[in-house]
């Protein structure tokens, strides 16, 4: 954990034809020989991140693309890699030579305005050529940032890391809380962190880690327990926490415990707010209540974890689930950057705490999902919900619990 997650970086895609300058541009940037860098056009095959400090940003990872432009069946794949890109960059950068610009450069800022990424547009190799002043004024317009540079001599370079500040947006500069906000300085949270075959050796988990962190960092205070030691630490306090968060899969004992005047929550339930939209996945966890026995779900993580016996993910929700319907549910599982292309044939998306990933694409996947009348949870809200403490757990957000109030009132 000694350096900034990716999840937590600024992410910059870089797109543009082949053989434009793209990774010469980000060897320039990061001073480093990241790409590989040739005159024959096609050298980058698959995206290439390279992760660096960016001040006064602070933490970005740059995603350097393959060209769009390229053809044949590998060419298709190779595209088809860098589309994904698009779901999940914060801010876009869009390169072409010698001033040129046609349909094909439209098409890429098309694709980044659709998803309101603030973009970048770098005329490079500019001692070859230089772009069209009514070009300039039209990006302008649009509120396009254009550099030009000769990446291959560094030329323009500092102004490129400007455009790059002066484009990143406000939400990733004022940063997020996970938590500190709900606690609140000289207050204190109890985090109870189970250690079991999925704790991770000689560490905790990332939600776990970034939590404590923003804890410190909004001067609250917090006490780690495991789930057995929880009843006997709230009994030393000389007053109450304002905040217990646990770890989803000891929920039920973890209720039991805590007395009801002490909000309560799981780690995943903060990061649906965190990485997502809480109130849209707290909707989605209302779909539960419609599944019916042979509906199919899709389980959707971000991480590549090798899973264990008792996965959460392949195992207990589906458990708990299969248990709350009364019927076997059909489960499929995607990991990483993969997610349906069809989203239709399933009745729920059941997302991970998508702490690994950063909001972007985490918000593109919800996106997804809506666009496709599809409803969409994370696995903290689908474990509250099935085992039936979803109200207690949404307690520390009234617009979520409201949501749900309304909805049980309106069924009521």
């Amino acid at each position: 954990m000694r350096s900034t997650p990716k999840s937590m970086r600024l992410h910059i895609g870089i797109f543009g034809r082949r053989n434009v300058g793209k990774s010469s541009l980000l060897n320039a940037m990061t001073r480093q020989q990241v790409s590989i860098v040739s005159d024959f056009a096609g050298t980058t095959t698959d995206p290439v991140e390279k992760p660096m400090e960016l001040l006064p940003l602070g933490p970005v990872l740059f995603i350097d693309t393959a060209g769009l432009d390229d053809v044949g069946a590998l060419g298709a794949l190779r595209t088809e890699r860098t589309r994904a890109v698009f779901d999940r960059v914060d801010l876009g950068v869009i390169v072409c030579d010698a001033g040129r610009w046609d349909a094909f450069e439209d098409g890429i800022l098309e694709e980044l305005r659709s998803r309101d990424v603030p973009v970048v547009a770098v005329f490079n190799k500019d001692d070859l050529g230089a772009p069209d002043a009514a070009l300039l004024e039209t990006l302008a317009a649009q509120k396009v940032s254009t550099v030009r540079t000769v990446a291959s001599e560094n030329t323009g370079v500092l102004a490129f890391r400007q455009a790059l500040l002066d484009a990143a947006p406000a939400d990733f500069i004022e940063n997020p809380a996970i938590v500190s906000d709900l606690v609140g300085p000289g207050e204190m949270a109890v985090l109870v962190v189970p250690i079991d075959k999925e704790a991770p050796k000689g560490r905790l988990i990332m939600p776990q880690v970034q939590s404590i962190r923003d804890l410190l960092d909004g001067d609250a205070y917090c006490l780690v327990v495991k789930e057995r030691e929880l009843r006997d630490a709230l009994g030393r306090l000389n007053r109450p926490p304002k905040l217990v968060v646990t770890d989803s899969q000891a929920f039920l004992k973890v209720a039991a415990d805590t007395p009801p005047e002490i909000p309560l929550t799981g780690f995943s339930i903060l990061f649906a707010r965190y990485r997502g939209d809480l109130v849209a996945q707290v909707a989605g966890a209302l779909a539960i209540e419609t599944l019916q026995p042979g509906d199919r779900i899709l389980i959707a993580e971000s991480c590549s974890h090798h899973p264990i016996a008792d996965d959460i993910g392949r195992v207990k929700i589906p458990r708990w689930l299969t248990q709350y319907v009364g019927g076997k549910l059909e489960f499929d599982t995607v990991q990483g950057h993969d997610f349906a292309v069809d989203l239709t044939p399933y009745k729920l998306v059941i997302h991970c705490g998508a702490c690994v990933t950063n909001r972007r694409a985490m918000l593109s996947r919800i996106l997804k999902c809506r666009q496709a009348g599809v409803p969409v949870t994370n696995y903290g809200l689908a474990i509250a919900y099935s085992l039936g403490i979803f109200e207690r757990a949404l307690e520390p957000f009234p617009a979520a619990l409201e949501l749900f109030q309304a909805q049980a009132g309106h069924k009521g």
